[in-house]
């Protein structure tokens, strides 16, 4: 086995039942269909929060968000333009970890891990970064700002704003030109890569090319889970033209679930994007490595974004620092196959969005929300319909026990616990925006009007 290139897909608010190889009958996804019966689709895969920003630190660090101290942003669930809190440049990262090995490495597309210069992409690890610093939805008419406006849209390149509210529908397709362009570069000099590309698809507002809204059975949604399925299929395409298809590691993930409103499905779970129920924080994953990744399996075992840091340390020969905690796993014998019917979480814990709560344990297919004494067995109730608490007091007791640990380690304001392995997150004096904007400006009045 030699060390693969890795590509992360990251979508942005995808439902669970979105892609046709996971359910969807109005949406329209052949290459991510292929990636899927090409390599492994995981049933039981878990992001670390039901909202943005924290979702996207665990996958950086490896570790809960609230390990990190990056749960929410700093008065809102996820972090504004402004903030003065991010994920600061001493935190160690997915990137830095790939990049210490000898990696090229890339980002694409929306961070959302704070816009301020300790906290951007190119203090951690990127070699160049192409993209939307936080959501798309972040514009002068915001209503989810309580203290400001925000300032035009920013895209960026490494450090830099290179072009203030870029066109959003055809923002994808320059992505993806990105992407491949990196690709080709680093596959002619026989130098490994790293590509994250996180995408502005499906968050709210939806701007895609016209020709895929013509073709869309649900509307823009559909439009946008089309333009970012044959984004995919672009990059596989120039991984064979390439010849490095059976060298690159592709992941297809997102962030959170669908907020059930635009389009979305999170079918057949219960809940949407900012609860802990399963529509929540269970996601689509398809990882596919031709001749490593067995082809056409599934796996039903418990595993999370923040797993991929020490799979891919070992795959890579990375280095992860001692003192770095990390709470993922390796997963590597069940990506490879290697290894069947093994739990490598024995338990896993959903926090709650923006409110340091810890909200549900899952230990193997027993699923308790301790706020509202509600058990299920995700096994035989994947809706969590049929409450069990009444039922299994053993099963209660014994989760109740690992949440308890839990409490201890990393907090939780329910139980006024502060938690006794948590590092304080990043954090500026005198925070700047990066675009600023004349609200009294006619000309820019109208435009936003």
């Amino acid at each position: 086995m030699t060390t693969p290139n890795i590509i992360i897909i990251f979508a942005d608010d995808l439902g669970y039942g979105d892609l046709t190889c996971y359910g969807s009958k109005v949406n329209v996804t052949p290459r991510l269909d292929r990636m899927a019966a090409e390599g492994m689709c995981f049933t039981d895969f878990y992001v670390a929060s039901p909202v943005c920003s924290p979702s996207r630190a665990a996958l950086m660090t490896g570790c809960y968000p609230k390990r990190i101290g990056l749960d929410s942003g700093y008065d809102f669930a996820v972090l504004l333009p402004g903030d003065p809190i991010g994920l600061d440049s001493d935190k160690f990262t997915l990137s830095k970890m790939l990049k210490n090995a000898g990696y090229a490495t890339k980002m694409i597309g929306k961070w959302h891990l704070g816009d301020q210069p300790d906290f951007l992409p190119s203090r951690h690890g990127f070699d160049s970064y192409f993209g939307l610093p936080y959501s798309n939805d972040m514009l002068p008419d915001n209503p989810h700002n309580k203290r400001f406006h925000c300032p035009p849209l920013p895209l960026m390149r490494d450090k830099e704003v290179i072009e203030i509210d870029p066109n959003q529908a055809s923002l994808t397709d320059r992505y993806t030109a990105e992407a491949i362009r990196f690709i080709e570069e680093n596959a002619e000099n026989n130098t490994p890569f790293f590509i994250y590309f996180p995408h502005m698809y499906v968050h709210t507002p939806i701007h895609t090319p016209m020709n895929y809204n013509t073709a869309s059975k649900n509307g823009v949604y559909g439009a946008a889970v089309t333009h970012m399925d044959q984004s995919t299929g672009c990059i596989l395409d120039t991984l064979k033209r390439m010849d490095i298809d059976d060298n690159t590691l592709v992941i297809f993930t997102s962030d959170n679930g669908s907020n059930g409103r635009d389009g979305g499905s999170n079918y057949p779970l219960r809940g949407t994007k900012g609860t802990t129920w399963e529509g929540g924080m269970r996601e689509p994953c398809i990882m596919r490595w031709p001749g490593n990744v067995p082809a056409g399996k599934t796996c039903n075992d418990i595993v999370t974004t923040m797993d991929l840091m020490p799979t891919l340390a070992h795959l890579t020969n990375g280095v992860i620092p001692n003192d770095h905690i990390l709470d993922g796993k390796d997963i590597s014998s069940l990506m490879l196959g290697t290894q069947d019917a093994w739990c490598p979480h024995k338990a896993f814990f959903y926090y709650g969005k923006g409110d340091h709560t810890l909200h549900a344990v899952r230990s193997e297919e027993w699923k308790l929300h301790l706020l509202r004494n509600e058990l299920y067995d995700l096994n035989k109730d994947i809706s969590e319909k049929q409450n069990m608490f009444e039922d299994k007091p053993e099963i209660v007791a014994r989760l109740t026990a690992l949440a308890d640990n839990c409490r201890e380690e990393l907090g939780d304001d329910h139980t006024n616990n502060k938690g006794n392995n948590c590092k304080p997150v990043g954090r500026v004096k005198n925070p700047q925006m990066l675009t600023s904007i004349d609200m009294m400006d006619p000309i820019i009045q109208a435009m936003y009007d």
